[in-house]
């Protein structure tokens, strides 16, 4: 790759005539102007995005990495990545991504993101959960996005999952639903968790004994969605169900539910109910009915954890982000 010393000795100009070509052209004779583009275009060379942000700006490059820990492949990923992108960009900030799988080296990872040299850090995954951050991310100011430190005292912007699950289960058993068969994600995620506390206090609320309700907890592992079918046969004896609506951990388990339900001849919402969680991209409005779900706030937990580098916030907190019910015809 040709370098900056290349084009300025093949030219014949000073290293301080190519940067000037290149960051200030107003300043160069239109003739030098002229030679020195045809030595870059000749040589294809590439400037250095990350040191040109350095010389311009000082010690703070106006550059946010985001080390993004297995989120490559999933839908919610494009809502993340967006918003930083574009609150990056309203604020006069760039911003680049760079992917970590579970079986990378992390230091290996981290060499690669810091030779960016970036202003700023975003840790952020795809699923709430905890993570181990490595100590040179700490050099820099370092925000997570949907995941919590599982020791070190770091500024994360995650959803409000019981609050979320407290809202839609509380309009679910206002609408006269009351013995909800409740499908949840494995019971070791900690949205899981929190969702448990959420519905739990929306039963109390309405005079309804959460433990006596059927909880069933997802395995690890897709393949498991196609266990939905037998879970749903299980509370179904003579051609009646054994509850009026289904509480569902995502989405993909709702999808599921609908297809066994419709199977069987059930009528959603007449009788029996359906809520979702997450909002899948673009699928939630293709059921039939529309789907009732609640929002994973993805697009907003990346716009704040963007202006929280770029405001240089010190704050080490965590932040809970509304999950809002979005009502739609399935209850």
């Amino acid at each position: 790759m040709a370098s900056l010393k290349d084009v300025a000795k093949l030219a014949n100009v000073s290293l301080m005539t190519v940067s000037r070509v290149l960051n200030t052209p107003e300043r160069v004779k239109p003739e030098t102007l002229s030679r020195v583009q045809d030595v870059i275009l000749r040589l294809n060379y590439v400037p250095d995005l990350s040191a040109r942000q350095v010389r311009r700006v000082g010690s703070r490059n106006k550059t946010i990495g985001v080390l993004a820990l297995d989120t490559a492949t999933t839908p919610f990923s494009v809502e993340i990545a967006l918003s930083i992108e574009k609150t990056a960009r309203a604020y006069g900030w760039n911003s680049f991504q760079v992917n970590m799988f579970t079986d990378d080296n992390p230091e290996e990872i981290v060499d690669l993101l810091l030779a960016h040299r970036p202003g700023g850090i975003i840790f952020t995954t795809m699923g709430l959960r905890e993570v181990s951050i490595p100590p040179r991310l700490m050099e820099l100011p370092c925000v997570l996005a949907n995941c919590e430190s599982k020791l070190e005292p770091v500024a994360s912007f995650i959803p409000d999952d019981e609050k979320g699950q407290y809202m839609a289960v509380k309009a679910l058993l206002a609408a006269g639903y009351k013995w909800p068969l409740c499908l949840h994600l494995p019971s070791d995620h900690l949205a899981t968790l929190r969702r448990r506390r959420g519905l739990e206090r929306a039963c109390h609320e309405a005079g309804i004994n959460p433990d006596g309700l059927v909880h069933h907890y997802m395995q690890q592992g897709d393949e498991h969605y196609m266990d939905i079918p037998d879970i749903i046969l299980t509370y179904k004896a003579q051609g009646k169900m054994f509850f009026d609506s289904v509480i569902c951990g995502n989405d993909r388990i709702a999808f599921m539910v609908y297809q066994m339900l419709l199977t069987l001849g059930v009528r959603i919402p007449q009788d029996i109910a359906v809520i979702g969680y997450d909002n899948h991209i673009g699928i939630g409005n293709l059921f039939l009915p529309p789907l009732s779900t609640v929002q994973l706030p993805h697009y907003e937990l990346g716009r704040l954890s963007t202006l929280h580098i770029i405001n240089g916030e010190s704050h080490r907190d965590t932040v809970l982000v509304d999950s809002p019910l979005l009502m739609r015809e399935s209850f």
